[in-house]
């Protein structure tokens, strides 16, 4: 399916993504095309588009159950206000306005479909406004300037700034289409440490919708009417004043595994948006004790596992956690109590 890049146009604040249907949507729905075409999208948020006018069939509106004969235009312009309320944190996609940069990229496995690549805490995975370079995206452009032709520059799955790990770049259509419907069908494994306050139950599961704070528009929250959302934890490893998880998504909501964890009782060790907010007096004088000099969320994508997009063959991957966290994690203080709040 070919996708064009969006373009943005400044005067009326509006971002146009034009694609063209494939041959094979001959006899499909429009719906189930567009979800295909625009993954970034929920297919109930692009129906409700469809009937809003923000999406055209070579130049005409149409219904989202109006079926294609293939090869059609389809032009998806949005307000800049529809993309704020899906993200909350606008970002530029649009991999041909992204300016190719030279960054330190370690990539861990690479072949003609698509590369893994271990995320340091700190670097940003996508151009903002007011945080246009420095990217993992300006560097994907720098290492491979044939990205520029897949969507998001070939990201499939986004991690949080100060989260480190391992993520998948597409380096074809093909396997960008591939690696989207693996995580739409939770196909996709993806494995998390964590370091927690508090004692957590041995393993549990938490099943409870995630949306924009109702409060807070940066900060996501567990909310009635949010998007499905499921985590699964086991604990590693339990010292005094908290616990080192093994966390398992099954959907990925923006800072599931943050906001999920919060909800429990047990935020993530030195997160700078939920901990301060949620945890308490007793718990921050000894997370200030503990580590003083720990400001990011205790947070590290450590395995992966993926269905090659070409031969279909299972692939792990999988990478230790960064030196800080490590050292943070060898410093934790033996289990005396579980008398922690």
């Amino acid at each position: 399916m070919d996708k064009k890049p969006p373009t943005n146009d400044v005067k009326t604040g509006q971002t146009t993504e034009n694609a063209f249907a494939p041959r094979s949507a001959a006899g499909q729905r429009l719906d189930s095309v567009v979800a295909a075409l625009y993954p970034d999208y929920s297919r109930s948020r692009l129906q409700l588009w469809i009937n809003d006018g923000f999406l055209t069939v070579d130049g005409k509106l149409r219904r989202p159950k109006d079926k294609l004969v293939g090869g059609e235009k389809l032009a998806l312009t949005l307000p800049q206000e529809q993309l704020v309320d899906i993200g909350g944190d606008f970002q530029i996609d649009n991999a041909e306005n992204v300016r190719a940069e030279h960054l330190n990229i370690e990539v861990i496995h690479s072949d003609v479909h698509f590369y893994v690549i271990n995320k340091p805490a700190g670097l940003v995975m996508h151009p903002a406004p007011g945080n246009r370079n420095g990217t993992l995206m300006n560097g994907l452009l720098h290492l491979d300037p044939a990205l520029s032709a897949i969507p998001r520059a070939g990201i499939v799955h986004r991690l949080d700034k100060d989260t480190s790990g391992v993520c998948v770049v597409a380096r074809s259509l093909k396997a960008h289409l591939s690696f989207v419907r693996q995580l739409q069908s939770r196909k996709m494994g993806r494995q998390y440490l964590a370091v927690v306050a508090g004692q957590p139950q041995d393993s549990g599961e938490i099943v409870e919708p995630i949306g924009r704070h109702p409060r807070d528009r940066k900060r996501m929250a567990v909310v009635a009417g949010g998007k499905p959302a499921l985590t699964r934890f086991e604990v590693e490893h339990r010292f005094d004043g908290g616990a080192v998880l093994a966390v398992e998504l099954s959907s990925g909501r923006t800072h599931q595994i943050r906001v999920h964890m919060t909800h429990l009782g047990h935020p993530l060790l030195g997160d700078p948006v939920y901990q301060q907010k949620t945890v308490s007096q007793k718990s921050r004088e000894w997370l200030a004790r503990t580590w003083p000099s720990w400001n990011r969320q205790a947070l590290h994508a450590q395995h992966l596992q993926l269905i090659h997009p070409e031969t279909a063959e299972p692939c792990s991957f999988k990478q230790a956690p960064p030196t800080d966290m490590q050292n943070l994690i060898d410093a934790l203080p033996p289990l005396v109590t579980s008398d922690y709040e």
